[in-house]
């Protein structure tokens, strides 16, 4: 199969997005390789990158973008400090790097803030939506919402993150939990949809605007790394590839949290 026939496959059935404005799309390579083995991973790294020469394969799916520019990153290569150097490297090994970002996003009961949901063990199907079908609302059974910071640490602590922030009181009884990832995290949204804790990451969520004022309202906030809360969406991406693409083998490189939590005996401990 082609390296531009795996990129049509995606596009041709995510009808949420335009193809013309989309980030998804062949970002280095050659668009008419055949690919047998393919990497998937959160964010194409430097440490990834060479993960994929080792194992030499012949593509390579992130979700994220490999220039430090979230859309017209290839523009922006000879902007940035080592995007020379970087697409140089991956020239020289070879493989395609392939983005696929929008249409997994909002893929239907598998994609990223689906897998998420499962991941967290929330039950069943979303109650509503929010921004454009990124942000999900889950219903449980009432609990202190120090209770179910816990819960969601003991699942991130299997994927490098041991630790969540929390904001707010947490005896306060919550049941009614909103969840998205990346950009998708906006707070007053979660309020419309009748969610009482936003469950949020690092790169959707800001302290001094909507988390203070979130605190303020007594509207507590739980807040994981943005690597974190997408890894499970890209076990399911790598799962959907080799469920539907004969001839094609994926494999799944974790990334998990960006940041390693360090602390020393003067920190406060949590209980």
């Amino acid at each position: 199969m082609k390296a531009s026939e795996i990129l049509h496959h995606f596009l041709s059935q995510a009808d949420w997005i335009q193809p013309e404005r989309t980030v998804d799309k062949i970002i280095v390579g050659d668009p008419d390789r055949e690919v047998q083995r393919i990497l998937v991973s959160w964010i194409s790294s430097l440490k990834s990158l060479k993960v994929a020469v080792d194992k030499k394969v012949d593509m390579f799916i992130t979700h994220e973008p490999t220039f430090y520019e979230h859309a017209n990153e290839l523009e922006a290569i000879d902007r940035t400090t080592f995007g020379p150097e970087k697409k140089r490297f991956i020239e020289e090994a070879g493989f395609v790097i392939l983005r696929n970002h929008d249409c997994w996003d909002r893929w239907p009961e598998c994609g990223i803030p689906w897998a998420w949901a499962q991941f967290l063990g929330l039950p069943g199907q979303p109650v509503t939506f929010g921004h454009s079908g990124y942000q999900h609302r889950y219903d449980i059974d009432p609990v202190p919402v120090g209770e179910l910071a816990r819960r969601i640490a003991g699942k991130t602590v299997l994927i490098g993150e041991p630790a969540v922030q929390l904001t707010g009181d947490p005896e306060t009884v919550v049941s009614k939990i909103g969840i998205g990832t990346g950009c998708g995290c906006n707070i007053p949204t979660y309020i419309d949809m009748g969610c009482d804790v936003s469950v949020v990451c690092d790169d959707g969520s800001c302290y001094w605007r909507e988390i203070q004022c979130a605190e303020d309202m007594g509207h507590p906030v739980i807040r994981v790394n943005h690597g974190t809360s997408e890894e499970p969406g890209m076990v399911t991406l790598t799962q959907y590839i080799n469920e539907n693409f004969p001839g094609v083998q994926a494999e799944h490189l974790p990334h998990g949290a960006t940041f390693c939590l360090i602390g020393s005996e003067a920190c406060p401990k949590v209980e």
